[in-house]
């Protein structure tokens, strides 16, 4: 130990003495980034065609299906709150007496101080939904899918995901250092063809799919992926951040609505901040599964424990969903009568199949973000999605539907935003019709769009 404490001080006065290098490196400014770059020329892009920022709207109230924003009133087809269990008595009852009695934070991580009776209830409580042996639960959806696909995933192997997929589970792979392949959208024929090529170079094999894909609202196709697991030998792993609650006679998920014996799908994954109007995430499967990611996944081990008044929330949640499926019923018609107007009034909903989640796809980003102003104008809030969340030409209107929206207020929606959408067409409104020449001028001096 001695020779090992001498050499690492030479080695450290070495450093010391190591004369500096003639030319000092400089740090790149934040401006000079592509990615503010590109933040840029939408900003100037949008003021040149007077089209003011629809994102970070602040709301004054609870969000459900309605909203107030700024003191007036909205129609709200922008919130997760499917169930309508954000506002629910029973749920804001439960936050109460967690506070109560934990305070607000769990304080520390679940392994060393930060375990609470609610944690263990509501993992509990999750793998019952699910039909499986365990549950666990996480500070955040997106830390969810980063933290079980790095523990589980390495180098050695290959995770192959519909090209639809959720940013977080794209995040996840990356840090896992597998390698990664993506397949057409639900197009399990294409799926198959990677697996052919591709399966016997891999020591583990992980597939991820989304329940409800949430930017275009169709659903994975669960039966031909459990047979063509059952060929080739992976693990399948189901996003149900938008399907809990929504998919299934009681809303239990993709499995229910398929008939499905959930134990056949080695990961659950999910959300809390949709059904459950809480926030974080779980993932459900096996005894196993749920030992590996508390001892090995960062996410878990080195982040402090769910704070209690979410969990006892969630666990609320799912009491409702559990005790009040006609919630679910709701929400079905809802999200068929929004699906059969749009239809109706000529707006393009893509491949949504009318659940929890339908787009209206508009076209380029700057006539999605008008049509959203537009529309909040008229005292109906739905955000935009834009070019690079989509890729440009697919920008879009995202309308969440709930179990509480009436079917005046969905009426009255699809027929505005049809209304408003013809008259942006009509003046060939969007990207198209900007001066190229004046962007580049009004650009901060060195930023090009597009440019490195």
């Amino acid at each position: 130990m001695r020779h090992v404490g001498e050499s690492s001080g030479r080695n450290r006065a070495e450093r010391l003495n190591r004369p500096a290098p003639q030319q000092q490196r400089q740090a790149v400014r934040f401006e000079d980034l592509p990615e503010y770059k590109r933040v840029a020329t939408q900003r100037i892009a949008g003021e040149l065609l007077g089209v003011a920022n629809p994102f970070y709207r602040s709301h004054d109230v609870a969000a459900g299906a309605t909203t107030r924003i700024g003191g007036r009133e909205f129609i709200n087809f922008a919130s997760y709150d499917y169930l309508g269990t954000n506002t629910d008595p029973h749920v804001a009852e439960s936050a109460r007496q967690a506070i109560d009695r934990f305070g607000i934070s769990a304080s520390a991580s679940r392994l060393v101080a930060g375990e609470r009776p609610g944690h263990v209830e509501l993992e509990r409580k999750l793998a019952a939904v699910y039909g499986v042996d365990a549950a666990v639960c996480f500070v955040s959806g997106y830390l969810t899918n980063v933290a079980a696909i790095s523990c589980l995933m390495g180098p050695q192997d290959l995770v192959i995901h519909d090209e639809f997929i959720h940013n977080s589970a794209l995040a996840g792979i990356k840090l896992s250092g597998a390698a990664r392949r993506l397949f057409q959208h639900n197009d399990v024929e294409n799926l198959e063809n990677i697996l052919k090529s591709l399966s016997s170079e891999f020591r583990r094999i992980l597939v991820i799919v989304e329940g409800i894909y949430s930017m275009d609202g169709d659903i994975a196709d669960l039966p031909a992926l459990l047979e063509l697991k059952s060929r080739y030998g992976f693990w399948l792993m189901v996003d149900e951040a938008h399907a809990l609650g929504i998919l299934g006679k009681t809303g239990r998920g993709s499995f229910e609505h398929f008939g499905l014996d959930p134990r056949d799908i080695d990961i659950w994954m999910g959300t809390l901040s949709k059904t459950t109007s809480s926030c974080g995430g779980y993932i459900a499967g096996s005894s196993a599964l749920a030992d590996i990611l508390k001892a090995e996944a960062g996410g878990f081990v080195y982040s402090v424990g769910l704070s209690p008044v979410l969990a006892a929330a969630a666990i609320a949640g799912l009491d409702i969903l559990r005790s009040e499926p006609e919630r679910t019923e709701r929400l079905r018609r809802n999200g068929q009568l929004f699906l059969e107007q749009a239809k109706a009034a000529g707006l393009d909903t893509g491949i949504s199949m009318g659940h929890s989640v339908v787009p209206v796809i508009v076209g380029d980003s700057l006539r999605a973000a008008q049509l959203s102003n537009d529309l909040l104008a008229e005292g109906i809030n739905v955000l935009p999605i834009i070019h690079p969340a989509v890729p440009e030409g697919m920008a879009r209107l995202r309308f969440f539907i709930t179990c509480n929206h009436t079917e005046e207020q969905i009426r009255r929606a699809v027929a505005v935003t049809a209304e408003k959408l013809r008259s942006l067409l009509d003046r060939n409104f969007g990207l198209a019709s900007l001066d190229v020449d004046k962007i580049m001028q009004l650009l901060p001096a060195g930023v090009v769009p597009g440019g490195p």
